[in-house]
């Protein structure tokens, strides 16, 4: 199929593999870390004025370093999301549709350019774009990292691990703080080596199924009676099925873990400093897709997790970096998920691979040169219907191993991948949710089913209150024209163009 040349604007094709510079600037180059919440929605930390949470690491990281306040998970769920920070492409583009998809083999990821720019690197807690244990083509081994202790979904206290792709084993505490202690070994291992390293923590929390330590939980003993008037839907605990429960009980756990997650990112960072090494790490921290409905209480902006309006797609996200970000700042430029990949490529000096990719270099942004977005961003959580008969990964090599609270469909505590294989376009795949954004404005298409078309400021309605399409006809065709052009791109690279 004829590529589209029209894309510029949008997709931004890189440049060849090409070795990066041997120079004194590469031994300066940023160690990295990317921590990501798993399920954390924008309004659920206190620096973003949360009435009741208590995250006062992240609130510190927002006052001294870099605050990002219109940052986007490049999907409403978990699995998009991780498959674009990864690859730095919209999870469509390798099958990633939802949560329990894989990505694929033939993806080029962040930890493999970081790798082969002379980076140690490590992932540790949930991966959840293909299983984690040793076979699977897209463990975190296959997709460049040296090492993992990671979980193929999500994970509460007392969680179970794969070391290496190991049979999992089960590691007594509280969740995020394990991880973190994992990080730490890890950076003591390899920091007398010389060499920067790239680490990839990513939380269990605070995605239900719930669960505190006893002093997390005391925290938030007596928060408001009105949330006790509403029974929200989520797993037990006890037997990993379906139950309801007063909401206020919900958020009582939900706020503990948070604050865990919280204090465990303060320990890594008050070790970084310990051993010298905070100043030079560039530390970015962000939330996978917004609030669950479950945990919708406070959330602003419309919808939640699943949604591709605001609740289902703003997150909180800061980046700390005392050697480059010296002063304080708060930007309202428009940031993405799939930004991360060429930010970190050029930090580190690490080459683009030749493919489309869905988000650019925010190296301006953190050096204050950058006051707009010089590209709309796109989301979609539509995805073809009709797949090719064939897997795109031997099934079971796509069976998952880590157990988890929540059971399956099949009543297995572990979840299992798909991935499937496409070989043509069809206009029916356009469908689905989807939307644009630009600096000001938002297109947002079948946002819920038979919505229609709807199009909001939203420098001046961030709720998405006030559909002025009608009085903006020219601008939303402008953005539903683009829109229509990266949809052909991903779906093109769905059938596996990129890889030939």
């Amino acid at each position: 199929m004829k590529r589209l040349s029209t894309l510029v604007a949008i997709v931004a094709f890189a440049p060849a593999f090409f070795p990066p510079e041997a120079s004194a600037a590469t031994a300066a180059r940023p160690n990295i870390v990317l921590l990501m919440g798993d399920d954390h929605g924008w309004d659920e930390t206190a620096y973003n004025g949360h009435p009741y949470l208590k995250t006062p690491v992240l609130d510190e990281i927002a006052r001294t370093g870099l605050r990002l306040d219109r940052f986007y998970s490049g999907g409403s769920s978990c699995s998009p999301t991780r498959a674009t920070i990864v690859t730095g492409r919209h999870g469509n583009r390798s099958g990633v549709f939802n949560p329990g998809y894989s990505t694929r083999p033939e993806e080029i990821g962040i930890a493999r350019l970081l790798r082969d720019a002379g980076y140690s690197t490590a992932h540790f807690g949930k991966w959840h774009i293909g299983p984690v244990k040793a076979g699977s083509p897209t463990n975190p081994g296959a997709m460049g990292f040296d090492t993992w202790l990671a979980h193929d979904n999500f994970y509460e206290l007392d969680p179970w691990f794969s070391r290496d792709g190991a049979p999992p084993r089960q590691f007594k505490g509280e969740s995020s703080e394990i991880v973190v202690a994992e990080a730490i070994r890890y950076i003591d291992q390899v920091k007398a080596a010389g060499k920067p390293f790239f680490i990839m923590v990513w939380f269990g929390s605070p995605h239900e199924p719930y669960s505190g330590l006893p002093a997390d939980l005391a925290l938030y003993d007596n928060l408001p009676a009105t949330f006790a008037t509403k029974k929200v839907r989520l797993t037990s605990n006890e037997t990993g099925k379906p139950i309801q429960r007063v909401q206020r009980e919900v958020l009582r756990e939900r706020f503990a873990e948070i604050t865990a997650m919280d204090r465990s990112i303060g320990q890594l960072r008050a070790y970084l400093r310990k051993v010298g090494l905070r100043d030079n790490t560039f530390l970015w921290y962000c939330g996978d897709n917004g609030t669950s409905s479950d945990a919708n209480a406070t959330v602003p902006f419309r919808g939640d997790k699943g949604k591709i309006y605001e609740g289902g797609i703003r997150v909180p996200c800061v980046i700390e970096w005392p050697a480059r970000i010296a002063h304080p700042r708060a930007t309202a430029v428009n940031a993405v998920s799939t930004d991360m990949l060429p930010t970190l490529c050029e930090l580190a000096g690490a080459p683009l691979p030749r493919r489309p990719l869905d988000g650019i270099s925010l190296v301006p942004l953190i050096d204050g040169k950058m006051t707009s977005r010089p590209s709309p961003i796109c989301f979609w959580n539509g995805h073809p219907s009709r797949p090719d008969p064939r897997p795109y990964i031997d099934p079971k090599l796509q069976e998952g191993t880590t157990p988890l609270v929540k059971l399956g469909p099949d009543g297995k505590a572990t979840r299992n991948f798909v991935n499937n294989v496409y070989s043509n376009i069809q206009e029916k795949d356009f469908g689905g949710a989807r939307a644009i954004v630009d600096n000001r404005f938002k297109l947002v298409i079948d946002g819920n089913k038979g919505s229609g078309t709807e199009l909001f400021d939203l420098r001046a309605d961030p709720y998405e209150k006030n559909n002025i399409l009608a009085a903006h006809l020219a601008e939303a065709r402008q953005l539903e024209s683009k829109l229509r052009a990266w949809q052909q791109s991903v779906l093109e690279s769905l059938t596996g163009a990129d890889y030939q």
